[in-house]
């Protein structure tokens, strides 16, 4: 029996493509922006996105990775399912915007402030992601890939124009509003073209909402601490070092992160029903499945160290003007976190499959503690490189040496290195 079938390996594909894509319209459009907009100002948009980011795990409630996991083991409610998710996410969209309503109309505006609020408004039409899990569950990717190439083509000519008319935070905070929007348009008529899906049989389930509710809260909590500990940097970088350092460093995560966590976690997501489908059946070919999604992801991450190391210098310079050389020693230091990351990344994927996310919760707080304190001392003293350093090493207990510190997170390991079951 082969370790994947072709429609496991062609959901990944998919899944690698659409972030392939994306990666160079990136590579194109992104350092224009960043251009376009300056530093400084590149930096209150960055730090705009890290506010929203901090609320954005009460937007998504933590139910993807549990909807998903649902839908691959219980198709025949997926209608109940789906119409319950689409609702949770609804109800958390309104009394979230409402909080924020209120909190502007309490305090002094600024323009961040402004920009925060568009970007918020934007997660409204991020409610459709519900039908990108439906997709995924059926492993049939290619739908939300056609939805999301077509997206991309928009907004990169919307992105195109701002830069060219010099436009400012406002127009791009806008930008991502009008993303979302598109996607959800898209997302509805790619369901009545695939008649994969009948909304109007979408119903709502009491039971299953609780169900739901209580298998993502761990999830929840996780997503929280994990944006709060990548906003950490961005909160701590602008505190000390301005809204200048600010856009600097985020180009150091756009290069590292969109560009190649992208690709790593989509063949980790591609690949994750068929991680689930065997997880109730054969123990032996999911130990088995893991390994090898582990030596894929580990092999990929050095070859992401070791490009920025030697390339990242070359990438700043004819990609960046001068107000972002500064970029350059904090790359070559970050650049080595992913080979961290995608072991994380897998690690969570089977304590969702076996229902035990409190362990992920444990483990973001610990690397929450870990980043401030490392950026509490490092950012002030050592500025960029700091951070960089602060963000690797919190990386490097998170994701590798969290599962050693107790017998049953290190038998988790070896699970995955060694294909044992227990």
């Amino acid at each position: 029996m082969s370790l994947f079938s072709k429609k496991d390996f062609a959901n990944a594909k998919w899944y690698i493509i659409e972030k392939v894509c994306q990666l160079i319209v990136g590579i194109y459009i992104t350092p224009k922006i960043f251009n376009s907009l300056g530093a400084f100002n590149s930096g209150e948009l960055e730090i705009s996105k890290a506010i929203v980011g901090v609320l954005a795990p009460f937007f998504f409630l933590g139910l993807s990775a549990i909807c998903i996991r649902e839908l691959v083991f219980k198709p025949k409610m997926k209608n109940q399912i789906i119409g319950t998710t689409l609702l949770l996410r609804l109800c958390s969209f309104v009394l979230l915007s409402l909080c924020l309503l209120i909190y502007t109309y309490f305090t002094n505006t600024s323009e961040i402030t402004f920009i925060v609020l568009i970007i918020a408004f934007s997660y409204l039409f991020r409610i459709s992601d519900v039908i990108e899990y439906f997709f995924v569950a059926k492993k049939k990717y290619k739908y939300v890939f056609i939805c999301k190439v077509i997206t991309l083509i928009l907004v990169l000519i919307v992105q195109y124009y701002g830069v060219e008319r010099n436009f400012g935070a406002f127009y791009f905070a806008g930008v991502l509003f009008f993303e979302f929007a598109m996607q959800t348009l898209i997302y509805f008529g790619v369901i009545v073209y695939s008649k994969e899906l009948n909304l109007t049989k979408l119903s709502w389930s009491f039971p299953l909402a609780k169900d739901l509710l209580v298998s993502a809260l761990p999830l929840l909590l996780t997503n929280f601490i994990i944006v709060f500990y990548l906003a950490i940097d961005d909160f701590f970088i602008n505190t000390y070092l301005g809204s200048a350092a600010n856009g600097v460093f985020s180009v150091v995560n756009f290069l590292v992160i969109f560009i190649t966590w992208s690709i790593g976690a989509a063949f980790i997501y591609g690949l994750y029903p068929a991680l689930a489908e065997c997880y109730l059946k054969d123990k032996i070919l999911y130990a088995k499945r893991l390994k090898f999604m582990l030596t894929v992801v580990s092999v990929f991450g050095i070859c992401i160290g070791l490009f920025y190391t030697f390339l990242g210098d070359y990438v700043i310079s004819t990609q960046y003007d001068k107000s972002f050389e500064a970029a350059k020693p904090p790359l070559k230091i970050f650049a080595w976190a992913p080979i961290f990351v995608f072991v994380g990344m897998l690690f969570e994927k089977h304590l969702v499959n076996q229902n035990k996310l409190n362990r992920n919760v444990y483990r973001f707080i610990l690397g929450c503690a870990v980043n401030t304190s490392l950026c509490f001392l490092f950012i002030p003293k050592y500025h960029l490189i700091g951070a960089a350093f602060a963000l690797l090493l919190s990386h490097f207990v998170t994701n590798i040496v969290f599962v050693f510190l107790f017998k049953s997170y290190r038998q988790d390991m070896w699970l995955l290195l060694l294909n044992k079951t227990k």
